[in-house]
């Protein structure tokens, strides 16, 4: 396969470069309509109680969504204040699609205390199509901003998702404009040249591209959530600059020994092509895990994540190796250095791991092991508008009502959906668990039940009030739905399916390590190193927005609580990274140990010629999800952290140190199989395709 594509990509470059010009077009033209698609309801779970409630009601409810105005002053029972939002209020009572509104004034718990806030809920009419609910919320929030006083913020409801997917959109672009360039100026640094340093960058616009087109791609059939946009681009930017630095290397490296621009181009692609390959297909598998849960969040996530690595892997093994084939000829060949000279950091590394094996180990495993205590303690939540920069509509209302009114004003109810058959004595229990509880009847007979919880939507109060209705309902035919419900119904189902995913990813990545090694105890001992970083890196994840340790230093605080959407994605995006890096010391260490068939020099050759590629690489990752951490959107500051600090640790403690000092201890056992598995390697496994290359010094 791989052989073809380098074949396509070097017989009609021009073509493959107008296909890639025509996705480009699609993708920055057709793909960012994405942006007016997203949705912010992340815990939905189908065939939960929750999620069958909230449907029954979207069914049988005649009332719609709702968004809320609040209105800060001096005193917002001040005449001309008071004469303003009196016409507001009678105006919007007045649009198209708006059910109700109550007087501000004369409704408990509307007017702030000190007097100085209040606030407006609008109830939308049910049954409004995706066009006739945006019109309205545009017109009411238009309306409400009109009022003349010191802090006027709409926001709830579906204006919410609007307000989060214009954020994610100013975010990405932010991300992008801080990242190109100072991805540019570290690869001139690497590569010395602007014709080197430029080609990952087209590679990397491709990757965009591609995720904003796969993205609008899955809308169309299923939710695309909020923070799929920075996730899936900040993915897609990285892999595609790793990829794409891997290949130019080998690129150069191999303009050293032949002048034919053309089969320099083949070697690469037979060589760091089959890397790449097995790179995308790692990662590809580690976002499998998220297929097994059956989150229209997770899924979503995995299937857009998964086909914007699968783009970046395409465009490094046609879209470049045809630019290469146009424009490598100008590309100079990597410099020659004296023999040592080259990766001599790397190899002392190696070499100090590999004779003090026993000591590395014992340092650095408990090291990694403490960093990774706080997971022990993590709890995932909702969140909510505290989450969001305080610069945004949501969180500047979210922050007045905080301000002024008691805490638990505005808090999403529990909502309990009583149907006909439930028995008085049930819906009295039911009505006593919440000395606020509200009480309204539907068509056909069904009652529904709101109970206010104690403290956020998402606390401890929340979800014990759920648990508390499903206990004392029995047998009877009542359903509980509601945040703090699908909260409770999203935790039940990672807990579930948690084991399987693990098991399907473990499974997996360990079929493609031997398919790629011949060997049974690499894969192993892949798995335990990268669990250890990737354990490190959440637990400090877990440090700073939970507990509240430096997230000051982030613009941030803590929470209390992860994003529920933060660990799932971590986890899955982070393994898959890790295996990157792995595969690119792999892939060196197996031609050199092809070549001299000395085991313990191959782990040194293979960190000495692979050791600047994965720390640029590591480097340059970095800096893409540091750019896009600039945003302030907590959940993105918890993922892109997390994702920076198990690159860093990866690439660096655990595949410099690590990885030669396990290498050593275990010797030449470590490329060891059974002889079944060792003779279906040999029939299946991969195969080089190409002679050893020659024993000269490189540019890595």
């Amino acid at each position: 396969m791989l052989s073809t594509l380098a074949r396509t990509a070097t017989r009609r470059p021009l073509t493959v470069i107008a296909l890639w010009v025509v996705f480009l077009l699609l993708g920055f033209g057709l793909g960012t309509g994405v942006f007016g698609r997203l949705s912010d309801n992340v815990p939905e779970v189908p065939g939960t109680e929750s999620e069958a409630a909230a449907q029954y009601l979207d069914r049988v409810d005649p009332d719609g969504d709702s968004i809320t105005a609040v209105v800060e002053a001096t005193a917002v029972s001040d005449p001309g204040v008071r004469a303003q939002v009196e016409r507001a209020v009678a105006d919007v009572r007045d649009l198209a699609g708006v059910a109700a509104v109550p007087d501000p004034y004369g409704t408990p718990g509307l007017l702030a205390e000190d007097g100085r806030a209040l606030i407006v809920p609008v109830a939308l009419e049910g049954g409004l199509d995706d066009d006739a609910e945006e019109r309205t919320v545009n017109d009411v929030s238009d309306r409400f901003e009109r009022i003349d006083a010191p802090e006027v913020h709409v926001s709830g409801g579906p204006l919410l998702g609007l307000q989060i997917g214009e954020r994610a959109q100013e975010d990405v672009r932010n991300a992008e404009l801080i990242s190109l360039p100072v991805v540019l100026a570290l690869l001139l640094v690497i590569f010395g040249g602007l014709r080197s340093a430029a080609l990952p960058l087209v590679v990397a616009v491709s990757g965009i591209a591609g995720a904003f087109l796969a993205l609008f791609l899955f809308s169309g059939v299923t939710d695309i959530s909020v923070y799929a946009i920075q996730v899936t681009t900040m993915l897609g930017l990285g892999l595609a600059v790793d990829y794409a630095l891997l290949m130019l290397v080998r690129f150069r490296e191999e303009r050293r020994s032949t002048e034919d621009v053309t089969e320099a181009v083949h070697r690469t692609v037979a060589a760091a092509g089959r890397t790449v390959l097995f790179s995308g297909l790692t990662v590809a598998v580690s976002l499998t895990g998220l297929l097994v849960f059956p989150s229209v969040f997770l899924r979503s996530m995995g299937l857009a994540v998964a086909a914007v690595v699968v783009v970046d892997m395409l465009a490094a093994l046609t879209l470049l190796p045809a630019l290469l084939t146009r424009f490598g000829g100008r590309i100079p060949p990597a410099k020659v250095r004296a023999e040592g000279e080259e990766g001599r950091v790397f190899a002392r590394l190696a070499r100090f791991s590999a004779r003090n094996r026993v000591a590395v180990l014992a340092v650095i495993v408990p090291a990694l092991l403490v960093l990774a205590l706080p997971v022990a303690g993590m709890r995932i939540n909702l969140g909510g508008a505290e989450q969001l920069p305080t610069s945004t509509e949501a969180r500047q209302l979210y922050d007045t009502v905080d301000a002024h009114f008691p805490p638990g004003t505005g808090v999403s109810p529990v909502t309990v959906v009583l149907k006909p058959g439930t028995r008085q004595s049930t819906v009295d229990r039911i009505q006593s668990l919440s000395p606020r509880a509200e009480t309204r009847d539907l068509p056909g007979g069904t009652t529904v039940v709101e109970l206010p919880p104690p403290g956020s939507v998402d606390g401890d109060g929340a979800t014990d009030l759920v648990k508390r209705v499903r206990e004392v309902r029995g047998a009877e035919p009542v359903q509980v739905t509601g945040p703090a419900a699908r909260l409770v119904d999203f935790r039940a189902m990672l807990a579930d399916r948690a084991p399987w995913a693990a098991v399907t990813v473990l499974v997996g990545i360990f079929v493609l390590l031997f398919a790629f090694t011949g060997s049974v105890l690499i894969p192993l001992r892949t798995i335990a190193t990268t669990l250890l970083s990737l354990g490190a890196a959440l637990g400090v994840v877990v440090w700073v927005f939970q507990d509240g340790h430096l997230a000051g230093l982030l613009g941030a605080q803590g929470l209390g609580s992860l994003s529920l959407t933060a660990p799932p994605l971590i986890i899955a995006i982070a393994f898959g990274l890790a295996m990157d890096y792995e595969l690119f010391i792999l892939a060196r260490m197996r031609e050199a140990r092809r070549r001299t068939g000395d085991d313990q020099e191959a782990v040194v050759t293979g960190l000495r010629r692979s050791g600047r590629v994965v720390t640029c690489a590591a480097l340059l990752l970095a800096v893409v999800f540091g750019a896009f951490m600039t945003g302030g959107f907590s959940p993105i500051l918890q993922i892109g952290l997390g994702l920076t600090l198990a690159v860093l640790i990866d690439a660096t403690v655990v595949r410099m140190l690590l990885v030669p000092a396990t290498m050593a201890l275990l010797g030449r056992r470590a490329w060891w199989a059974p002889k079944p598995l060792r003779r279906a390697h040999d029939r299946f496994g991969l195969s080089e395709g190409a002679e050893p290359e020659p024993q000269v010094p490189m540019n890595a």
